[in-house]
This record gives C-alpha cells, sequence and structure tokens, in this order.
C-alpha cells in the first residue's frame, strides 16, 4: 500500500478562504462605506420606492443562484452535495471579490467605495459567470481550482463588459451577450487548456440516476419561475421593465413547450430525455436578454423563445457528441447547448430587431427599440434614422465577436493555469465523488473489521 499523500494539498483550500475572508475584512474596514441617502424627505422618498421595486427582484434572483441553479447541478448521482456546497461557495466568493475589484475600479473616490443594491446586483452578475463557466468542468475539478477560475475570470469579466457596453456601445439589458455568450466560451476554453487533445471515455459514477435527474429538473422549474426578474432587474422601471418581464415570459413558455416537442420527435420512441427537458425549457430566457426591452411584438418573443429550445435540444442531440469526438472538448452540463447557441441566437436577433424597427419606423426607431431612460449611445442611433441603426447592428455583431474570442483565450490562459499540481486535481477514478469533500456514512453499508482495505482510498482522497 501506498504511503499517505502530505497533508498540505487538503490544507490548501481551508488556508486559502482564510487568508481570503481576512484580507477582504481588513478591505472592508479601511475602505467600504454604505452610501449615504439624502436627508431630503422627496429623496429620501424615491430611494425608498426604488428599494421597494427593486430588492423583490433581488429576492429572486437569490432563489435562482443559491437553489434553481445548485439543484440544477445535481444531475450527477454521486456529487449532489458537491455541486450545491460548490456553487454556493462560488457565488459567496465571487459576489465578494468582484465587490472588491468593482469598487476599486468604478467607485473609489476620496479613499471610500460607496456600497448599495446596484452595486451588489452587478457584482453578482459577475459571479453569475463563475458559476456558468465551471459548468464545463463540474465533477473534474477541485474547489481550489474552481476559486481560481473565480479569481480569473471576475476580472476579465469586468473587462469584457468595459469593452462590449460602454466602449462599443452594445445593447444587452438582459447579459445575453456579456453574460451567457461571454462565460459560455470562457468555460469551454478552460475545459480545453486542462484536459488537453485526448478524448475522455464516460466515467461511471457521470451516468445520471432518475433521482438525479428529478432533482435537476426542480432546479429547472424554480429559475423557470424566476428567470423574468434576473432579465429585468436593471431595466428602466416603467414601460422598458414591463416589456422585458413580458418578453422574457413569452419566450420561456415557448421554449418549454417547443422543447417537449423537439425531444420526443429526436427520439426514436418519442420519449422525453431529461437533460433536454433540464435545459431547453430555460433556453428561451438566455436568447431573449439582448432584446427584452426592445418594443417588438409579442409572437417575435415566441419564435425567439422556440428557436433557441430547438438550438438546444439539437445541440445536445448531434452538437456536443461532435466536439467531444473532433475537439476533444469536454462540456460536463451542456453549457454551449444552454448559453452559448441560444446566446449567439439572441445577439443575431438583436441585429434584426434593430435593422427592422428601423424600416418600419422611419424616424422613431428610439422608441421602438430602446429601452426607456437608456444612456445616450441608445438615442443617438435611433435619432440618426436607417443610417445610425446600421451602425448599431455592427455593434451588437462586434460586441458578440468580442465575448466570444475574448472569453475563449483568456479560457484558455486560465485553463493553463489550473494544470498547477499544486492545485490538487482529483484523479480520474475519485471524479464526480461526494466522498472526496464530504464525510458521508452510507446506510447501506456498515464499517467491519474488513475496512482498513479501504484506508488506501481514502488516504488517496484526502490529498484533494
Amino acid at each position: 500500500m501506498a504511503a499517505p499523500p502530505p497533508a498540505r494539498p487538503r490544507r490548501l483550500l481551508p488556508l486559502f478562504l482564510g487568508l481570503f475572508q481576512g484580507a477582504l475584512l481588513l478591505f472592508f474596514t479601511l475602505f467600504v462605506t454604505y452610501d449615504k441617502v439624502s436627508a431630503q424627505a422627496e429623496d429620501a422618498n424615491l430611494v425608498a420606492n426604488q428599494l421597494y421595486g427593486t430588492f423583490p427582484l433581488f429576492q429572486d434572483i437569490q432563489v435562482m443562484l443559491v437553489v434553481g441553479l445548485g439543484l440544477l447541478l445535481t444531475f450527477l448521482p454521486h456529487y449532489g452535495f458537491s455541486a450545491l456546497t460548490h456553487n454556493f461557495l462560488l457565488l459567496n466568493f465571487s459576489t465578494q471579490w468582484a465587490l472588491v475589484l468593482q469598487g476599486l475600479l468604478r467607485h473609489f473616490h476620496h479613499s471610500e467605495i460607496h456600497l448599495d443594491l446596484h452595486n451588489l446586483l452587478t457584482a453578482e452578475f459577475a459571479a453569475v459567470t463563475v458559476l456558468i463557466s465551471v459548468g464545463a468542468v463540474l465533477g473534474r475539478t477541485s474547489p481550489c481550482q474552481l476559486l481560481v477560475v473565480a479569481i480569473c475570470e471576475v476580472p476579465i469579466y469586468f473587462a469584457s463588459e468595459w469593452a462590449i457596453v460602454t466602449h462599443l456601445g452594445v445593447l444587452d439589458v438582459g447579459g445575453t451577450i456579456t453574460i451567457h455568450v461571454f462565460s459560455c466560451y470562457f468555460g469551454l476554453g478552460v475545459s480545453k487548456a486542462l484536459f488537453g487533445a485526448a478524448q475522455r471515455p464516460a466515467h461511471p459514477k457521470e451516468t445520471p440516476t432518475p433521482r438525479s435527474d428529478l432533482l435537476s429538473l426542480v432546479g429547472t422549474l424554480i429559475l423557470w419561475v424566476f428567470w423574468p426578474s434576473f432579465v429585468a432587474v436593471l431595466c428602466e422601471p416603467g414601460d422598458a421593465q414591463h416589456r422585458a418581464i413580458l418578453n422574457t415570459f413569452l419566450a420561456m413558455s415557448a421554449s418549454a413547450v417547443t422543447t417537449v416537442v423537439a425531444s420526443s420527435l429526436l427520439e426514436s420512441d418519442s420519449k422525453l430525455s431529461p437533460g433536454h427537458l433540464q435545459n431547453g425549457s430555460l433556453a428561451g430566457g438566455v436568447a431573449i436578454g439582448a432584446v427584452a426591452n426592445m418594443a417588438m411584438p409579442p409572437v417575435a418573443a415566441l419564435a425567439l423563445g422556440s428557436l433557441s429550445a430547438v438550438a438546444c435540444v439539437l445541440g445536445f442531440r448531434f452538437l456536443t457528441p461532435l466536439l467531444a469526438r473532433k475537439f476533444a472538448v469536454q462540456d460536463q452540463c451542456g453549457i454551449h447547448n444552454l448559453h452559448g447557441l441560444p446566446g449567439i441566437l439572441g445577439a443575431v436577433a438583436s441585429v434584426v430587431a434593430i435593422l427592422v424597427a428601423s424600416e418600419d419606423s422611419s424616424g422613431s426607431q428610439s422608441s421602438q427599440v430602446s429601452p426607456a431612460g437608456s444612456n445616450a449611445t441608445e438615442a443617438a442611433w435611433g435619432q440618426q434614422g436607417d443610417h445610425g441603426a446600421g451602425r448599431q447592428a455592427l455593434r451588437q455583431a462586434a460586441g458578440l465577436a468580442v465575448a466570444i474570442g475574448g472569453s475563449l483565450l483568456a479560457g484558455l490562459l486560465t485553463g493553463a493555469v489550473l494544470r498547477l499540481p499544486c492545485l490538487a486535481r482529483p484523479p480520474e477514478r475519485l471524479c464526480f465523488d461526494d466522498s472526496l469533500y464530504f464525510k458521508i456514512q452510507d446506510d447501506a453499508e456498515s464499517p467491519g473489521p474488513d475496512g482498513a482495505a479501504e484506508e488506501g482510498a481514502l488516504a488517496l482522497k484526502e490529498q484533494v
């Protein structure tokens, strides 16, 4: 029997997290304070109204990310504890890290950083990119590797968002391009660099069971219910936010129905695939984000939701096996099918919506496709007629290219960092196993005198 491994690798995670939280406490002590509310009565009422309008949506997003997304990842039958816990840990770690970076880059004035609910929301959106990206490598990475992904991805996300939204002036209120497309190709880049060019055979513990698929489907239902809040929370209150909620619901309703149709037609026995339902039902919410607050007919939202569901289901059926076979790209959770393909479709839809609106309503394009009360870039193209709409359409396409190219390159570099031995990547035979990270007592197995035979395996597990 091999000698037990040194204790250093298994102590790396608590040491790293402890140092991070200690440094954060010091940083908040020195620099962070809450935003000051004006003492004037009318301003106080305005702040209260904004809070009451935003906080319910913020709560919805919390349920989405903590419960819905966590349960969605439990389709791996022996990895449910790890999926839920790592998702929760990454959300909190990435949000705090994003608050630090966001404060230093955008809100650092007179040696103080003023924190408010809007800052917290945008920080959580940065954390969402991490939660999506790690889906590509779920089960085959250690917690330390996942934290390194968060450390690298959050600043790259802020840089990408600045380039796409601020510099190029892309319209993307629901994060279709800046969040979903970016995080998808970042995750695929990480997976490709981490696992190399060799195609990996299916692991015996990664096949879902009926119970694990049921838990994952419950996560889908929770995400489906609360998704309109995620898309609409940063819209200008009023007409734009109202449109975003309606368009998101219509798109997701169409994607849910279309997923059942597409999944049934693709299976020879016309039975439904749980994986299709878990992902295709959400595809409409991904695609609609780029156009959610645009004044388009309801049928457009329904059509976009249906097309995104078809793209998602076809991706699972044909594209994922092709990428694994031809390019050795591992995508454990199918993020390319749920976030990549519908995200690209949504970006293309934003180009079409802008061009169609400029043709249908000459001289009133701004009211047709721009969110009410939005930035000067959006208003400017609306006032410049067809020429301005054409430029905005080019900006949308350029933003999509930047999101794909930049995130893929950054993901490849991050994946190369994850190959460092000190990050304790789990051995292949111990992947997808909760017992690597949790003390689990299986009721079906009672420890006996021959338990010493398992000591070698337990010692190997402790190095992760």
